[in-house]
């Protein structure tokens, strides 16, 4: 008699955003509100971070509207699966507009960690690398082990043919946040100045 399959480990999520953007030179990263922007603060403030405090749902709008913008450089998109189930229209749109300089990575705990640690659809049957697979999305993949998350960071600083998404099975551990700026208009003005853009 045989007990059941061991599940496969979690990766730590601080871990995972550390090692995306470890070799970042021109890389735009846009984090969703909570703990992927407090995971990015704390892989180190860069004036190409741009911190969502709020817009739930909207990271993977405001990643496409970049990449769109800014062909030549690639843009990360940082988030949660709660905050990408509530903006699953924008795959779709990234699919039907095919930017090859976008990457997305969501990580994926399963649950609504900003409002309590509500179960998430992801702790069910919603699979959002399958949903960006059916949108369109055709490298859609899921990370689960130190050398997928490498493969993937490797994608991640160059551009392609298509975009790429990877959800990242991530621990749900309550770490300490490391609090980037919350002023929007100076966030807004120095990304704007690292991309070389005019003052509004």
């Amino acid at each position: 008699m045989t007990g059941a399959a061991k599940p496969p480990a979690l990766l730590h999520r601080r871990e995972v955003v550390a090692r995306l953007v470890r070799d970042r030179t021109d890389l735009v990263v846009i984090s969703g509100l909570g703990s992927p922007s407090y995971d990015l603060a704390a892989a180190g403030d860069r004036d190409r971070n741009f911190y969502l405090w709020g817009a739930m749902g909207g990271a993977l709008a405001l990643g496409l509207g970049v990449a769109l913008a800014r062909p030549d450089i690639p843009v990360l998109v940082l988030t949660g699966d709660g905050e990408a189930l509530m903006g699953m229209g924008s795959f779709a749109t990234i699919a039907l507009k095919r930017p090859g300089n976008l990457s997305v990575c969501i990580l994926d705990n399963a649950m609504y960690g900003e409002t309590g640690g509500q179960p998430s659809h992801t702790a069910g049957p919603a699979d959002l690398a399958a949903i960006a697979r059916g949108c369109g999305i055709a490298d859609a993949r899921r990370l689960r082990s130190a050398e997928e998350v490498a493969a993937f960071a490797a994608r991640v600083h160059r551009t392609a043919d298509a975009p790429a998404v990877a959800v990242a099975d991530v621990d749900g551990e309550d770490l300490p946040r490391v609090l980037p700026s919350r002023d929007a208009a100076h966030l807004t003005m120095r990304l704007r100045a690292a991309l070389g853009l005019p003052s509004l």
